[in-house]
């Protein structure tokens, strides 16, 4: 993976040059890639993911992408849904995620692999996006609480602590960002946000958010399993 950074005007692209093609000198992604427009202009716009701020799910070429807007949440986007405070296309949450998701894919860690991201200035603010590689047949574990027996809860145990003993603090571990592969594998997803940090506190805090996440499903008593798995990928 070669991280490539470019700029046109006032928008800046970070992208993975192995991903993308750019032997022609110039890099074979731009501004409007990042765009639902872009996608629906071609009709290869193949599906919606849930949650807020729509993500798309895109054919390009022979691989299927994921384009996610950033969008806020809570309270604040009432009044400001998709810009944030500039300070700096490095310091922005899509520069960020796409560098940590990055490093991890590089520790041979279960994130999808990161393909760019595009930040765009609007004076004191900006609006960004991300597109990452789509899993074939992935679900969320939410969608397959009903269906996950043990080992596979385990699994999930042992893969969170993979993370965690890689520093990742996973600021919003919840059933949804915890998705499994045809082959049953865990994986984990939307890094925004999330951090590298020295073992701590953080690490039981992940766990607790995603008990209450599975609570909400009707099945905190995964969390047993789960936290099974993360023992015994400890003492491993």
């Amino acid at each position: 993976m070669r991280l490539t950074r470019f700029q046109k005007g006032k928008v800046f692209i970070l992208y993975d040059a192995h991903s993308v093609c750019d032997a022609t000198g110039r890099p074979q992604i731009g501004p409007e890639t990042f765009t639902p427009a872009f996608w629906q202009a071609r009709d290869a716009v193949t599906g919606v993911a849930p949650g807020r701020g729509s993500s798309l799910f895109v054919q390009a070429g022979n691989e299927d992408w994921v384009l996610r807007p950033y969008r806020r949440g809570g309270l604040v986007a009432r009044f400001c849904e998709s810009r944030y405070v500039w300070t700096g296309a490095e310091r922005s949450r899509a520069f960020r995620e796409l560098r940590l998701t990055a490093h991890l894919h590089e520790q041979g860690l279960p994130v999808p692999r990161p393909i760019g991201a595009c930040v765009w200035r609007h004076g004191l603010a900006y609006e960004a996006a991300l597109i990452t590689v789509r899993l074939p047949g992935a679900r969320t574990l939410a969608e397959s609480l009903a269906q996950a027996d043990n080992a596979l809860l385990e699994r999930i145990g042992a893969t969170v602590r993979r993370f965690h003993d890689a520093g990742l603090d996973h600021v919003d571990l919840n059933a949804r960002n915890l998705l499994i592969d045809a082959d049953d594998c865990p994986w984990m997803i939307d890094l925004d946000r999330c951090r590298l940090r020295r073992p701590g506190a953080w690490r039981e805090a992940n766990l607790e958010r995603l008990e209450r996440s599975l609570a909400k499903f009707g099945a905190a008593q995964a969390m047993t399993a789960i936290r099974r798995g993360y023992g015994v990928s400890a003492s491993s």
